[in-house]
């Protein structure tokens, strides 16, 4: 770790390196100078360090991994409310759940939908079958997200094995570029419950909620919010000029069945891990062999040199997200022996309303986390404060899951801070200027449909055995 700093450090003149020492040498003394004060105001420091400190390091654009650390060792360095030790020991005990094995896993089986054409055949299957009608592509979009969701976990490689091939296509036929945007980052929120998804297995992780129910849990309300936004976009979409003629039903199911075997993947991973055949992280392993071996004998399609490329990212990316968990479980161990976690339960159990005045705090929290935090570190951090104070009122554990997960989405997907929302952006190749002022009609149907999944738990748990 300290060669791969001094190695980014040398990326930076000596200018710039006197300024960073400066500010850190400067904040150090003031919390040193500050310390008998923050210690003599009691859990109220947690303001200066896990919200003040925290949203400065944020918005300097610190890593967000860092940004716990630092908070954390600069509150345990200043209150000296436990030795430095145990924030190695928390981070340790963060990333060694065997869960946590699958992250990697999906993350390796979305680079394979790309390389083996999977994603394609799955996208050019609905573009035969919908791109004719009014609004068509819209709809191929928002259906090849549900399905390449159930394939790869990760948000972004979603967007990324659809948006090439669909965002080209929309802009030949004149649809507005920020309607295209719009709607492609606000699939990506749509789809945060579509197993399976990492943050679903991440709350597994740091829960003890089960895994198979998570994954039954999250299909409706998906499919929900996907029906939610493919109205909006039915009443957006004016009649085009140059939309294509309908295809010979003979070529519609060529493309059916080139498709089949893409097909089946995202239905074989929910089969095995929802009937109990498979865990997350075995099912995670027969998905990346189905899809080698689907590239190599099916599709003769495998991009070999692509090949360790993708292994890289894959433990660049998977190396980041643990980090991400080790550094939020030591910041989550801070605030638990703050009795911080005792003060967060007794407010949210205090709200009027009783379950659905938790619920709706709930929601306006997880939007404003997920804008800042993203759904991992969030969920890490606050997941073990807040299920069960949801159990205690009488809430499902997985129906509350799919409520914060889809409340961290938005807000994730949501401009102006939510970072989701910009890497759409750069995966479609459209200024984020251009969706600025169409994206709230999407926002707000996801919103609606977030209350009606919320104050219906039937939608979450009709399928939950």
């Amino acid at each position: 770790m300290l060669l791969v700093c001094l190695l980014r450090l040398a990326r930076y003149g000596w200018r710039e390196l006197v300024v960073a020492a400066a500010v850190l040498v400067c904040g150090a003394l003031l919390f040193a100078a500050a310390a008998p004060l923050l210690g003599s105001i009691g859990n109220w420091n947690l303001l200066v360090f896990f919200v003040g400190l925290l949203a400065f390091c944020v918005l300097a654009g610190v890593p967000i991994a860092f940004c716990f650390g630092l908070c954390t060792v600069a509150y345990l360095l200043t209150t000296g409310g436990a030795p430095l030790a145990v924030v190695p020991g928390s981070m340790d005990q963060g990333m060694s759940a065997m869960i946590l094995l699958a992250v990697p896993l999906f993350i390796l089986l979305g680079h394979l939908l790309v390389t083996t054409r999977m994603a394609h055949v799955i996208v050019e299957f609905l573009a035969a079958a919908l791109g004719h009608v009014r609004g068509g592509l819209n709809y191929v979009l928002l259906g090849a997200v549900l399905l390449v969701s159930g394939i790869s976990g990760a948000k972004t490689a979603d967007l990324a094995a659809v948006a090439p091939v669909l965002v080209p296509e929309m802009k030949r036929r004149g649809i507005d570029e920020g309607e295209i945007v719009s709607l492609l980052a606000t699939s990506g929120a749509m789809a945060e419950t579509i197993p399976p998804s990492i943050v679903l297995i991440i709350i597994g992780s740091v829960t003890g909620v089960s895994i198979s129910a998570l994954f039954a849990g999250g299909l409706l309300p998906g499919v929900v919010l996907a029906l939610a936004l493919a109205l909006v976009a039915r009443l957006r979409t004016k009649p085009q000029a140059n939309a294509p003629a309908r295809p010979p039903a003979r070529a519609v199911w060529r493309k059916f069945a080139i498709a089949i075997p893409a097909l089946a993947l995202p239905f074989v991973i929910r089969f095995a891990v929802v009937d109990g055949i498979a865990t997350a992280t075995e099912v995670s392993t027969i998905g990346i062999a189905y899809a080698v071996l689907a590239g190599l004998l099916i599709y003769r399609h495998f991009e070999w040199h692509r090949l360790f490329p993708m292994l890289v990212q894959t433990a660049s990316l998977a190396g980041a997200i643990m980090f991400i968990i080790g550094a939020a479980t030591a910041m989550g161990w801070a605030l638990t022996q703050s009795n911080f976690s005792m003060a967060v339960a007794h407010f949210m159990q205090s709200v009027p309303g009783g379950r659905y005045g938790f619920l709706l705090v709930s929601i306006i929290v997880m939007v404003v986390l997920g804008s800042v935090l993203e759904g991992i570190p969030a969920m890490v951090l606050f997941g073990p404060l807040l299920f069960p104070v949801a159990k205690s009122l009488g809430i499902s554990e997985v129906h509350y899951a799919m409520v914060v997960v889809l409340s961290m989405g938005l807000g994730l997907f949501a401009p102006p801070f939510g970072l989701g929302y910009y890497a759409a952006c750069s995966i479609a190749r459209i200024s984020p200027d251009a969706g600025l002022k169409r994206i709230w009609p999407y926002v707000g149907a996801l919103f609606a449909g977030l209350l009606l999944i919320a104050a219906v738990p039937w939608i979450t748990l009709a399928l939950v055995r």
